[in-house]
């Protein structure tokens, strides 16, 4: 059996590929494919670089869906389908509406893949796929490594992605990872990820975990491991992770080299509303918390989130003057997503504040980065031009080149040479998304 994996694209013209140049590995179909028998044959294709050739013999094909590719991924379905090939869509789209997956598939797979997986495929190869599979909860690919030879030769950007724990204990109303995991938070054993880690020959490494430190005695654990290995490495953490002196000495000593953090908000109103509980423990603008990263030498990587209730035009430009402030390494302005059958979305949906008739997702006027509801003090329009504008001022040349004499990227010439790699792409790809139409319309 011949079993087919496919990472789909945002979006993109028929017969154009995307020219997007800070492409990381789809780590979900290594992990797949780390879960294959050796005896199927497999193949993967990245809508992203590269055409997907339809009319290859495959026997099922698995796509990995998120709100923003769904159209996109169903277009894939549809296709495949209508050559008579098996299509099966799992991730975390279709765990959160899988009523609507199941109208371009043969099969939907709700959670995550490991539990069930092997079932899946032993299940194809006699015809007689399921259609709903429910994965049960639990840690990351247990007893499985990441097939990585699937990544060689596409032009990924040099740095491997991999998975300690999944989930997150807080409740924010705005995050999909919530409802996906319902509060729930696994780890993996640490011994496997140091054996993951040494199968593969990169130094710099990119722990996705949505809260590396969702655990603090566990991501212990896995410091006091990783510092024999000397590695670089870099992740996403809750803020309150300067409350514990151990666990910021032994994070810096086993390589890591900055986090991704999401400060949100700077107003504690909303904090409070959307439930983002770690923030607002001593709030005083983060300044003391800054405060202990720097001294530790950690590279902050800043995450805001705009158009809450109580932002405006002029508290989003606060944000934007706080962030050039204090150089943060990198700042993603993210424009807030009502993403499907979370209780943030359920709010508006109640208040009639969505737009797109609701499904935004699959809405043919629907562009990338533009606002999916009605803000409560600016109209959608302004809310979407202050996103990019704050977007564009904090990646201008000249914040770039404020932002690389910030102390943590001057300890060290890979610190430098980092910054000056990635800065002018992730500069590019706000041009480039910006205003993108989802899916091809095929």
């Amino acid at each position: 059996m011949k079993v087919t994996l496919i990472h789909p694209n945002l979006g993109h013209t028929e017969g154009e590929i995307s020219s997007e140049q800070a492409m990381m590995e789809p780590l979900t179909l290594g992990v797949l494919a780390g879960l294959t028998p050796p005896e199927i044959d497999l193949a993967m294709f990245d809508d992203r670089m590269e055409q997907i050739p339809f009319d290859e013999p495959t026997d099922l094909v698995a796509i990995n869906v998120q709100s923003f590719t769904a159209k996109r991924a169903y277009e894939i379905g549809s296709a495949y389908r209508q050559r008579g090939v098996k299509v099966i869509l799992g991730g975390m789209h279709p765990t959160l509406l899988p009523q609507e997956a199941a109208a371009f598939a043969d099969s939907v797979f709700i959670g995550d893949a490991e539990s069930l997986w092997p079932s899946v495929l032993r299940d194809a190869q006699r015809g007689a796929l399921k259609r709903i599979y429910r994965g049960v909860p639990g840690p990351p690919q247990p007893g499985a490594i990441t097939r990585r030879d699937l990544f060689e030769g596409r032009g990924y950007l040099p740095v491997t992605l991999l998975q300690f724990g999944r989930g997150c204990h807080y409740g924010c109303t705005f995050c999909a990872v919530n409802t996906f995991f319902k509060g729930h938070h696994h780890v993996r054993d640490v011994r496997e990820v140091v054996r993951e880690i040494e199968a593969q020959e990169r130094r710099l490494l990119f722990f996705v975990d949505d809260n590396l430190i969702a655990d603090p005695e566990a991501a212990k654990r896995l410091f006091r491991a990783l510092i024999p290995l000397r590695i670089r490495w870099v992740s996403q953490m809750t803020i309150e992770l300067v409350r514990d002196a151990e666990l910021m000495d032994l994070m810096v000593e086993s390589g890591c080299l900055g986090t991704l953090i999401g400060f949100e908000s700077l107003d504690p109103k909303n904090l409070k509303a959307v439930g983002k509980a770690a923030n607002l423990q001593g709030f005083a603008r983060y300044q003391p918390q800054l405060d202990v990263l720097r001294a530790y030498g950690v590279q902050i990587w800043a995450a805001f989130v705009l158009g809450f209730d109580e932002d405006t035009p002029e508290t989003i430009d606060d944000t934007l003057a706080f962030a050039l402030e204090n150089r943060f390494v990198f700042a993603a302005f993210n424009l807030l997503t009502p993403y499907p059958n979370t209780s943030l979305y359920r709010r508006f949906e109640e208040e009639g504040r969505l737009l797109y008739d609701g499904r935004w997702w699959l809405h043919p006027d629907y562009k990338f980065n533009h606002a999916a509801f009605i803000p409560k003090q600016m109209s959608p329009e302004a809310l979407t031009e202050a996103c990019f504008n704050a977007r564009v001022k904090f990646n201008s040349p000249g914040s770039i080149l404020r932002r690389a004499l910030e102390p943590s990227n001057l300890r060290s010439l890979f610190r430098v040479a980092t910054f000056f790699s990635y800065a002018p792409l992730f500069r590019r790809e706000i041009y480039r998304k910006q205003g993108m139409t989802l899916g091809t319309g095929s």
